[in-house]
């Protein structure tokens, strides 16, 4: 499977590679919040042990996909690593004080950034969509970085991880778009529209993949600032949102063992396949 992978992904440029790769990833949002079509209610402790799971991906993803290559690029100097890490957090910080959004489980009163008269729903998609932005680039920049590479090997090891990693990611966006489809569908909202709402969720992968690829691609001198960029991104995301919606509950521990099965399997995605 490695094999084939590797050999199909090799024939196309790398921006190429990262749109495949976030369309992968958009196509497993877009299966979760399928899930919406067949099922009426979905068990809250199985959602909060999932996105504990997507926690432990996106935890386990930022170091071994992003800041140990980051780091490694720079000659094991920290500063690139550091800089960029911070800087994606930051970043995160300041869209989630702007963009209007709703995390799952509150009052639209309890909306975050610029207040609006949006509604509910769309409230909900945008606060998915900040989740996945920072996901759409770690893919985007990991295939992009694979132009930079120094010899065939290298190429092929980094290639190797950009499959990993959007393998990765893609697993844990199915609880992502089941997260918003079902929470529309309790509400009232018909099953076909609930489904196109979570699907729209995953849309910004794509878009965010081809350009963190086509930017560490054009310019080199950014590869390890924008791969530890995208970490901090992701690690903001995950601090923010995804812990303590998991957490909310009641169902902690679960939660807190989907979040360690999630590290162990993006670890062995890793090191398996890069």
């Amino acid at each position: 499977m490695k094999e084939q992978l590797l050999g199909f992904l090799q024939q196309y440029h790398p921006v190429t590679q990262a749109l495949i790769a976030t369309l992968f990833t958009w196509l497993v949002t877009a299966a979760g919040a399928a899930s919406v079509l067949f099922i009426k209610r979905f068990n809250q402790k199985v959602m909060d042990g999932m996105l504990g799971m997507a926690a432990g991906v996106m935890i386990a993803a930022s170091f071994w996909s992003l800041l140990a290559p980051a780091i490694e690029m720079s000659g094991g100097d920290w500063k690139p690593a550091t800089i960029g890490f911070l800087g994606g957090g930051l970043f995160l910080y300041l869209i989630d004080k702007i963009l209007p959004h709703l995390h799952l489980g509150l009052d639209t009163t309890e909306s975050e950034g610029i207040k609006t008269a949006w509604q509910r729903s769309t409230l909900l998609v945008l606060a998915i969509t900040l989740h996945n932005f920072p996901e759409g680039l770690a893919v985007g920049v990991a295939f992009g970085a694979v132009a930079h590479a120094t010899d065939p090997a290298m190429a092929r090891d980094m290639l190797a991880g950009g499959i990993a990693l959007a393998i990765g990611i893609g697993l844990q966006n199915f609880p992502e778009g089941l997260a918003v489809a079902m929470p529309l569908r309790r509400e009232g909202m018909g099953r076909f529209r609930a489904f196109m709402y979570g699907q729209a969720s995953g849309i910004v992968e794509p878009i965010a993949g081809v350009l963190g690829a086509w930017l560490v691609f054009s310019m080199e001198a950014i590869l390890p600032y924008g791969l530890a960029f995208a970490a901090g991104a992701m690690i903001f995301v995950v601090v923010e949102e995804l812990i303590p919606e998991s957490q909310r509950d009641g169902y902690s521990d679960f939660a807190t063992g989907g979040a360690m099965l999630g590290f162990a399997i993006m670890m062995m995605l890793d090191v398996g396949l890069g």
